[in-house]
């Protein structure tokens, strides 16, 4: 995650990282890694879509009634009296409430991509609507923009309007008075480096773009504001960074490049304006807010990454990880009385003198926790200067200029937006990890739009009971489960409230066929649990946290262990019931484990299957995200002891005999991606179907394929697929020709083995499927998507004639 600082100690791994390419080794160019592609891929989608003889089938929401999705960002549109509000999701699309919150609508939800950046309404102008997409908060799982939309009918409507190629649109700002006036910023591409990044202006409503600000292929610009006197005057933020497979978007060795630039004259040209602020060097994401009441009172939240106090005894990061670097200063505000030619910090820190009290200074150091990366959200109260609002694992209110805050309580965590009516300042709409919530009595009250877009579900599965009951995690949240009750009919499956059940936000499960009480949770970079959930009971629906810390009555948590060496484990990691006995569990890490004790004591049966390069990996290091790690994971329903294990570097390899010996079947794939899912046949011995994803790559190819020799070759099934990631593949349980698959568009099934694909179901919105299974007992289709919770259908209807 990120504390830093050894951050000195880590220049020279740094360095080393700098010198390597980006796609893994070995990894093939995709045409796919241009937004264009993704464009064209979602237009021929859409006519799959149109024409498909599955588009009658409808796909029924399971819910959760009682969650949301992350939110992005609010805007608003006054016509008189009344009141429009958007709300923006980071995977979910844009929503819409004409009655304060009481109903919601989509408005933005068929489109080549819902990840939405921010959104903006022309002040001169209420019908016109601007959504950019590309959320430019940079988590692990966030799905890339295909540029900038209008509408210039209050949002019935919406054309793409360029900026393709930027991925990622962190701010948009409109003329006050000429609504074809309009500038875009844009931090790029998360992955890979590209041009797109930085400042861009429209003076033609967004028929031309000309990029006014530019500093480099790895340099964007993360947040934008105009002064409100002076449509000429624009305060840009400029964040040079980069995700890595191995970390977290972080403060580099070498980088210089951000900060904050002014522009007296529409953007034609810049000025450095940072005297004051931490030295280039230390600077990471930086968000900025100018004062509507004082336009020379400007405001910069930095995420700084000079030095701070060491760690404490025993302590330990969000995931139970020991703290062994000191951390870094993080976050810090700065203020501006002369319109940015000199900025001081308002906000107190640990070396400040003694009459900033400790509880202030250490409430900075703990701001954003080690994500400040994610956050960078400042925002100035319209009528009064000296009252602004942090964002960052909460929101915090100062009323005295930064010098102390106090917390606002009564909403989730993990703040992204903050509208603030300037009328009547009051009225606070925020948007945070929980969804969308608005408060009328600045902050001391809030109410939840729980209805509004969907969960972020990484994953699902389904258990023997009766109703059958799916589990899955959730973002932010943590791991839930929800029945499917059929008991109104097959076509009227309600949607419902979902309970807390084991595991926690990155969880994998599997659920004990013989007893559905008994599940099994591996994620959090390596927390195995089982969990017996009839001894604990639900633990309600709760909408906050979700990490499950602490002991828990009915759980057993037991971790393998190597003596001597650190195991490695991703944040969705693997955990397996073998199909042959329920009491056998097999766990991936960079090593496959195996315990026929349910879980109580372990084996290594398998070498390290990851490339096992140290360039790759910064252990024991704040900046460490867990990588070469085994991410697809099972043995074969017909065969016991038949097992594959596919990674996050793109290794594949075989066991026949219960993990004595294993075969590298990497030569074979004739691509090297991230494994999602590896789905050995339940119909045939030596078939296994493997599906990878490029979204670490930027990369929009599909590759999933199959093989009929164990391995030995393998065969491309993308056929007409028309973009990838291919984020699952499974079998129909009663056709070896049947197969279903999941990407970031939808769900999709093949009848003849692969050869072509049609469009499953009509009535879905245009979402990641991340998961997908098929419940034999009970005919039901389940899928799960990340940002618009989960649907099942009947598949019973897939086999009539």
């Amino acid at each position: 995650m990120r504390r830093s600082s050894s951050w000195i100690g880590l220049v020279a791994a740094f360095a080393a990282l700098a010198a390597l390419s980006l796609p893994p080794l070995g990894a093939q160019s995709s045409p796919g890694a241009d937004a264009e592609y993704l464009l064209k891929a979602y237009d021929t989608y859409r006519s799959m879509a149109e024409s498909s003889p599955y588009r009658a089938l409808p796909w029924q929401y399971l819910g959760p009634t009682n969650i949301s999705g992350r939110a992005t960002d609010v805007a608003v549109a006054d016509r008189g009296e009344s009141r429009r509000i958007y709300a923006a999701y980071a995977t979910g699309g844009v929503w819409k409430t004409d009655d304060n919150g009481k109903t919601w609508q989509a408005v933005f939800e068929h489109h080549a991509s819902t990840s939405i950046g921010d959104i903006a309404v022309a002040p001169s102008d209420p019908d016109i609507v601007w959504v950019g997409t590309g959320e430019a908060n940079l988590f692990r799982a966030s799905m890339p923009g295909t540029g900038i939309y209008k509408s210039t009918d209050g949002a019935r409507t919406f054309t793409q309007s360029g900026l393709t190629d930027t991925h990622t649109i962190s701010r948009i700002v409109v003329h006050p008075t000429n609504a074809d006036i309009v500038y875009v910023a844009s931090t790029g591409h998360a992955w890979t480096d590209n041009e797109t990044r930085g400042v861009f202006r429209t003076t033609d409503g967004g028929r031309t773009w000309s990029k006014v600000l530019y500093r480099s292929p790895r340099t964007g610009a993360v947040d934008l504001v105009m002064d409100p006197s002076d449509p000429d005057t624009l305060y840009a933020s400029m964040w040079q960074r980069i995700r890595r497979k191995w970390s977290d978007p972080r403060v580099e060795p070498g980088y210089d490049e951000s900060g904050i630039l002014k522009t007296t004259d529409g953007g034609a040209t810049w000025s450095e304006v940072d005297e004051g602020l931490p030295a280039a060097r230390f600077r990471g994401r930086t968000g900025i807010d100018i004062s509507q009441s004082n336009p020379k009172v400007l405001y910069a939240f930095v995420d700084n990454y000079d030095e701070g106090r060491p760690p404490r005894e025993n302590e330990r990061d969000a995931y139970g990880r020991p703290i062994t670097e000191s951390r870094i200063k993080a976050a810090e505000i700065y203020r501006t009385d002369d319109g940015a030619k000199t900025w001081r910090k308002v906000s107190p820190s640990v070396s400040d003198d003694a009459k900033v009290t400790a509880q202030n200074a250490e409430f900075m150091s703990g701001h954003s926790g080690t994500y400040g990366w994610v956050f960078g959200q400042i925002r100035v109260d319209p009528t009064d200067p000296d009252t602004i609002y942090s964002m960052g694992l909460r929101l915090h209110a100062s009323r005295d200029a930064g010098t102390t805050f106090s917390q606002l309580r009564g909403m989730h965590v993990d703040h992204h937006g903050l509208w603030i009516d300037p009328e009547n300042p009051q009225i606070l709409y925020n948007a945070n990890d929980g969804g969308f919530y608005w408060s009328e009595d600045a902050g001391k009250t809030w109410q939840f739009a729980a209805s509004v877009a969907g969960a972020q579900f990484y994953n699902v599965a389904l258990d023997t009971s009766t109703p059958v009951r799916a589990y899955g995690s959730i973002q932010d949240h943590g791991s839930y489960r929800g029945r499917i009750d059929l008991g109104r009919g097959r076509d009227r499956i309600p949607a419902v409230e979902w309970e807390r059940t084991a595991g926690g936000e990155g969880s994998h499960h599997a659920v004990d066929p013989r007893n559905p009480d008994i599940v099994y949770s591996h994620g959090f970079y390596g927390n195995f649990t089982r969990e017996d959930l009839a001894r604990r009971g639900a633990r309600g629906e709760g909408r906050g946290g979700g990490r499950g810390r602490g002991p828990r009555p009915g759980v057993t948590n037991i971790r393998p262990q190597v003596e001597g060496e650190e195991l490695r484990a991703q944040w969705m990691a693997p955990i397996v019931v073998s199909p042959h006995d329920p009491d056998t569990i097999y766990a991936g890490y960079q090593y496959v484990f195996r315990s026929t004790k349910r879980g109580e004591a372990w084996e290594r049966i398998s070498p390290d299957l990851t490339e096992n390069d140290s360039d790759q990996m910064l252990l024991r290091s704040s900046n460490a995200i867990p990588y070469q790690t085994i991410t697809a994971l099972a043995e074969s329903p017909r065969a016991r002891g038949l097992i594959y294990a596919g990674t996050d570097d793109g290794k594949l390899h075989v066991t026949r005999d219960a993990g004595k010996t294993w075969t590298e079947l990497t030569p074979n794939v004739p691509s090297r991606r991230w494994y999602s899912r590896v789905v050995p046949s339940r119909h045939d011995e030596a078939t296994v179907y493997v599906a990878q994803r490029g979204r670490e790559d930027d990369d929009f190819g599909v590759y999933v394929y199959q093989s009929r020799d164990y391995g030995k070759t393998f065969t491309s099934l993308a056929a007409n697929l028309p973009a990838g990631p291919v984020n699952v593949v499974r079998e129909d349980p009663s056709s070896a020709d049947t197969l279903y698959a999941g990407t970031d568009f939808g769900a999709f099934i093949t009848n003849d083995g692969g050869a072509s694909w049609q469009v499953l179901g009509g009535g879905l919105p245009s979402t990641q499927v991340s998961d997908l299974q098929y419940h034999a007992r009970d005919n039901i289709i389940v899928i799960a998507t990340y940002g618009r919770g989960m649907y099942a259908m009947d598949a019973l209807l897939l086999k009539e004639p």
